[in-house]
């Protein structure tokens, strides 16, 4: 009798801290990072986080009243280390169908625009037709790598994946690659609105594909409805107080 006693006495407290656990605000939320990849999320030289997700993120921290807390990845796209609780989530991501089998996503934070740059005079258009035999730079591991190893390679497109922006640019403008197939706000910071871009330039339409997306938003692990949740109101609350306009303004974000 008395072992069924502590049996029930222990399952009360076990309720009872379930409980109290579910019912404590959140303290602090972890963002994931690999801050490789400017004007996104890149650390300027005295170390610090600095970008457009950076200060999306802290904004939305700011307005949940938790701390933000960033953890350095090496890889944007780090979904083990999200379900192993290493952070809680990834700002900054196309939810693309294939990346939803894996992760939830919040609301886009902000659009996004896929467009082929190349030498203003190569007549190069963003379709296999055009690019038949021509070498086509990626950044490995994005949903354009994906879109165009899927769709393009296939059809006589060479596609090369570089780890950096910037050893992709210099590739670009030596002549080892003939185009590159980015999101306009990266291409523009990394190339087309410095001295070294003035050859270059957006050639044909944006390239639409439901691999690609056409938005940035957060991942999320499944379970973390209540997270995914409370970010969506954060940022419609931003949204509403003219905060997110002032931090999307010098970023000159395109609408597909």
């Amino acid at each position: 009798m008395l072992l069924i006693h502590l049996c029930i006495a222990l399952a009360l407290l076990l309720a009872v801290d379930a409980v109290a656990g579910i019912d404590q605000p959140r303290r602090e939320i972890r963002f994931g990072v690999a801050a490789l990849f400017p004007p996104f999320q890149s650390r300027n030289p005295q170390g610090q986080l600095v970008g457009l997700n950076i200060e999306l993120g802290n904004a939305l921290c700011q307005q949940l009243n938790v701390r933000c807390t960033w953890v350095d990845q090496v890889l944007v796209e780090n979904f083990q280390d999200l379900e192993a609780r290493h952070f809680d989530a990834i700002i900054g991501i196309a939810p693309t169908p294939g990346r939803r089998r894996w992760v939830s996503f919040t609301d886009n934070l902000y659009p996004f625009t896929t467009r082929l740059v190349a030498r203003r005079d190569s007549g190069l258009m963003p379709t296999t037709k055009s690019l038949k035999g021509k070498r086509v730079g990626v950044l490995l591991g994005s949903n354009r790598e994906a879109f165009a190893r899927s769709q393009w390679a296939q059809k006589g497109v060479i596609i090369k994946s570089f780890w950096l922006n910037d050893e992709l640019v210099r590739s670009l403008i030596a002549g080892d690659i003939d185009a590159t197939l980015q999101g306009t706000v990266e291409i523009r910071n990394a190339l087309l609105d410095t001295a070294a871009g003035e050859d270059f330039a957006f050639l044909g339409p944006a390239v639409l594909a439901e691999r690609l997306g056409d938005g940035v938003a957060i991942a999320l692990r499944n379970t973390d409805t209540a997270l995914r949740v409370e970010l969506n109101r954060a940022l419609e609350q931003l949204k509403h107080s003219g905060e997110y306009q002032r931090i999307l303004a010098p970023y000159r974000l395109d609408v597909p």
